[in-house]
């Protein structure tokens, strides 16, 4: 069992689109850099159409940012992301920037944006590496891993125990439920308060 200060981004990491659904995608990996002066570099894009073919869905693009400025940095804006929808991608991740967050609201459907924040140019845009380990906001992504994104944030979920989150997470939200019954309830005391919340 993991530690429970691991597996989920830290707090760089913004959900772009609070108000959609949830995503749970498998992630592609890839690093990229756009703030590098033009230097004739090939923009890679063919890279990932290869890479989200090949892959099983659903997908997330992730991508590590690894140029000399990420505060200028930017990789998808309305376009881009609109494309990767049509590849059935469900979202992207990164530690970078994006673009064009309206545009994106307006023509995508339940995709999902995770980045640092917004920038309003797309620079030199270079897809470099695919299909390998990158550190995104403090979380550690492998190809292939299984990642649940929603307002909160990003958290990875191990494969070996994927199949028994839905009903770990039903029986949360029922311990859940009756806490909240318990605060809004006649029998309220603050014994009782400390003994859920495990005050000693």
């Amino acid at each position: 069992m993991r530690d429970a200060v691991t597996g989920y981004a830290n707090l760089e990491l913004r959900c772009q689109f609070p108000e959609r659904k949830p995503m749970l995608a498998y992630a592609i990996t890839c690093t990229a850099d756009t703030s590098t002066p033009s230097d004739g570099r090939p923009s890679g894009l063919s890279k990932v159409w290869d890479a989200l073919e090949a892959a099983p869905g659903p997908a997330v693009l992730v991508i590590k940012y690894v140029g000399p400025d990420r505060w200028r940095s930017c990789f998808v804006g309305d376009m881009f992301c609109t494309a990767l929808q049509k590849y059935g991608v469900a979202g992207v991740a990164t530690d970078g920037a994006i673009r064009d967050r309206g545009g994106i609201q307006r023509k995508t459907q339940d995709f999902q944006v995770f980045s640092a924040g917004l920038v309003v140019s797309h620079g030199h845009s270079a897809f470099l590496d695919f299909n390998v380990a990158v550190s995104v906001c403090g979380l550690t992504i492998a190809p292939g891993d299984l990642l649940h994104g929603d307002e909160s944030g990003l958290v990875s979920i191990p494969l070996d125990i994927a199949e028994r989150v839905g009903a770990q997470a039903q029986a949360v939200q029922e311990a859940e439920r009756q806490y909240f019954d318990f605060l809004d309830g006649d029998a309220f005391n603050f014994a009782g308060l400390r003994q859920r919340m495990g005050g000693h």
